[in-house]
């Protein structure tokens, strides 16, 4: 790209590009759509079917590696997108190989919620593959009508946008009330605008990031059900209790979201355990000088103090505990 091309682009450089070219023999685009098509959330499609974010996923990714991206079309004969990435003159080197890691698998049933069917038969194939028993659902609502059924789902994993009025979320909010141990993995490529806000994950919520690859879906799923096949047992999946009488745990919740402290407190109950809450981290530092505790359970925007900061003085006073942010 030379002088004279770039004059009129202040946010590109001039100089050696490689350039790739994806063309179709579609509609075309008019003037006013293709001004705003790399426009977050813009899409011409109906409600419920198109999410607007991947044109501007696209051009965010070009510019972060200093790239550039320019848009052709003509009504009736088509669109061109034109990406230019940087040329580098480095040696190319061989990455090295990976080694062979025995894959974590399990037998629980996990329930697929995907609309694009050639990623769910891929998922589908590599979730048989480590040993599940695999449903699927090809939106929310499809998805919903398995789980209402009565058969018995470990995991649900899903996509965060699904086409359909129902959003992906708040079908598995509506799951987890219809199975309460069930257990929800999002997947998805939108995710600063799907699920995370303000740099964090909403409440309950576990994410693997589109792409992924088997090895990170298989360790993904063995993390939220359990290392009960993990083949490496250098940490020891049974947590002994501090209080060896007992039959459960001592969880110190900590929470300055009172409503979600309290249900939470019923969780930990449901499951066994003797819960402890409160919404101050002083004052759960004083319950830890006086009081054994095998489990803390900490939000990371606490007042007054930060959820790390928090657990690091947690653990000085007791280094047996274990954290859960």
């Amino acid at each position: 790209l030379d002088d004279q091309y770039v004059a009129g682009l202040p946010d590109v450089a001039a100089g050696q590009y490689v350039m790739l070219a994806v063309t179709d023999t579609g509609a075309g685009m008019r003037p006013d759509v293709l001004e705003r098509a790399f426009d977050p959330f813009f899409t011409t499609k109906p409600e419920g079917v198109g999410t607007g974010l991947g044109l501007s996923m696209a051009y965010g990714f070009v510019k972060q590696s200093g790239g550039h991206t320019r848009i052709y079309s003509e009504i009736g004969h088509g669109t061109t997108v034109k990406i230019y990435l940087p040329r580098s003159t480095e040696q190319a080197v061989e990455p090295p190989a990976k080694p062979n890691v025995g894959l974590l698998g399990g037998t629980e049933t996990i329930l697929v919620v995907e609309d694009d069917l050639k990623v769910q038969s891929t998922v589908v194939d590599m979730l048989s593959g480590l040993g599940y028993s695999v449903l699927k659902a090809n939106d929310a609502e499809q998805a919903l009508t398995v789980i209402r059924s009565g058969i018995h789902i470990d995991l649900l994993f899903t996509d965060v946008v699904m086409p359909g009025t129902l959003r992906s979320p708040d079908m598995a909010a509506q799951a987890v009330q219809l199975l309460p141990r069930l257990k929800v993995l999002f997947t998805s490529g939108y995710t600063q605008n799907a699920i995370i806000h303000g740099g964090r994950l909403d409440q309950g919520v576990e994410l693997l990031s589109k792409p992924y690859s088997r090895e990170q879906l298989a360790y993904k799923i063995r993390q939220i059900l359990g290392a009960a096949s993990v083949t490496d047992r250098s940490q020891d999946a049974t947590l002994p209790a501090a209080n060896a009488g007992t039959t459960g745990l001592r969880v110190l919740l900590v929470d300055d979201d009172l409503a979600l402290l309290e249900a939470t407190s019923e969780l930990v109950k449901m499951l066994g355990h003797a819960p402890a809450t409160t919404g101050s981290p002083e004052e759960a530092l004083r319950w830890l000088r006086d009081e054994a505790f095998d489990v803390v359970v900490a939000d990371l925007a606490i007042p007054d103090m930060s959820g790390v900061e928090f657990a690091e003085k947690a653990v000085q006073l007791q280094p047996a505990l274990r954290v859960v942010f």
